[in-house]
């Protein structure tokens, strides 16, 4: 079972992003799994802890990760889920943790780590010819 579980929403060409107020850094919502929690119902209560107005709709899992990270060597072992129609208003919820939430496009920002890792299957650069 993965650690923790991410949320990737898009729409029109942007994806949901939060801002970690500790170090300024963008990432994909989402957060740590409890003891017996399923990674499903850990990204429900992390996105209702962090974004409460936000409804996910249906949520599939994309990819469970289980990887070190090349740049950071930090291992990762997240579920990956994605929300097709996510809606409503970006209020955040916790706001000890993160200070902002855009829907933005996934590249031109400074992402974690696990973020930049997820973005850069999710939304390969498009080569140029």
């Amino acid at each position: 079972m993965a650690k923790a579980a991410k949320l990737v929403a898009a729409k029109r060409g942007k994806v949901l992003l939060v801002r970690r107020r500790s170090d300024g850094l963008w990432m994909f919502p989402g957060g740590r799994k409890r003891s017996r929690e399923s990674e499903k119902d850990c990204l429900r209560r992390e996105i209702k802890e962090e974004l409460p107005k936000l409804k996910l709709g249906g949520i599939s899992l994309w990819k469970e990760v289980k990887t070190r990270n090349k740049r950071s060597g930090r291992k990762m072992s997240d579920a990956i889920f994605i929300a097709r129609n996510a809606k409503g208003k970006l209020v955040i919820g916790d706001k000890k943790e993160i200070d902002r939430a855009v829907w933005q496009k996934p590249r031109g920002v400074r992402l974690t780590p696990t973020s930049r890792f997820i973005r850069d299957r999710l939304f390969p650069k498009k080569s140029k010819r």
